[in-house]
């Protein structure tokens, strides 16, 4: 009976159209994404699909299920860009190119102006920027939103849900190709989910961080791990372990030499 129910699935396998069996294509990369010679041949198609206990709504089911991402872009090359700006309530033009060899760069994408989770993160980067400028590190929103609506947000008082003056640029991404190329574009609803890249000063993305739409992200965890890629970029002989924060003791990716780090704490 077993084998009778596998040569059926079999027999309907073989008979459903390609079509039906993946209805997805991939997002195109950037061309300026370099790829490992391992991904060119087979590329590396990630989907984000959660699916709720409660299916109540479908609203909030929409909120949920995205399908988002392409190749992973830690290790490569960030896709470089020139887009309008937003910065201190001027149109500036941003190429991202430019910081290669003299800063790293905290990239984030949001979904949208005016709405309710990105004021909170937006702001609060901005609060904090002096840290991140004491690191050498400059910070860069983006968002589909054109530049007259990012103007507009920062004209409004952030007790409205407005932005206030910022410190750093908000960048408009109306065309999508920036939220495209690092893999973070929702097609269907053609916003962004909330990514974070941290670029080291060559231009190489070391870390990201990719959240749904309704989780804000922390600043704090943000200067850890940029704290953390520029302590080992400076020891290149020592890796930090879990939670790991300036001062603390880290570790020597050795067999024997690691025993240290494990008898000490």
């Amino acid at each position: 009976m077993a084998c009778s129910a596998a040569t059926s699935m079999a027999a309907l396998l073989s008979s459903t159209p390609k079509s039906c069996i993946s209805s997805r294509t991939s997002v195109p990369l950037s061309n300026s994404i370099s790829l490992a010679s391992s991904f060119s041949s087979k590329p590396f198609v990630s989907r984000v699909t959660r699916s709720l206990a409660s299916r109540s709504s479908s609203s909030k089911r929409d909120s949920f299920v995205v399908r988002a991402g392409d190749l992973p872009l830690v290790g490569n090359t960030a896709p470089d860009f020139e887009a309008e700006a937003v910065f201190d309530q001027e149109f500036i033009q941003v190429k991202l190119s430019e910081y290669i060899g003299k800063k790293y760069v905290i990239l984030f994408f949001y979904p949208l102006d005016f709405t309710f989770v990105c004021p909170t993160e937006i702001t609060a980067f901005s609060d904090r920027y002096e840290e991140f400028q004491k690191l050498n590190t400059e910070v860069l929103g983006v968002s589909i939103d054109s530049v007259f609506s990012h103007l507009a947000w920062v004209q409004t008082d952030r007790k409205s849900g407005g932005l206030g003056d910022l410190k750093y640029p908000l960048i408009s991404d109306v065309t999508k190709s920036i939220s495209r190329s690092y893999g973070v574009l929702i097609p269907e609803q053609g916003i962004a989910l909330r990514g974070l890249f941290i670029l080291d000063k060559e231009g190489v993305i070391q870390h990201s961080t990719i959240n749904n739409l309704a989780i804000g992200r922390s600043v704090d965890e943000t200067l850890r791990t940029l704290q953390a890629l520029q302590y080992v970029q400076e020891n290149p002989d020592e890796v930090c372990p879990a939670g790991w924060k300036p001062g603390e003791r880290s570790m020597k990716p050795d067999p024997k030499l690691s025993k240290e780090y494990f008898a000490a704490i």
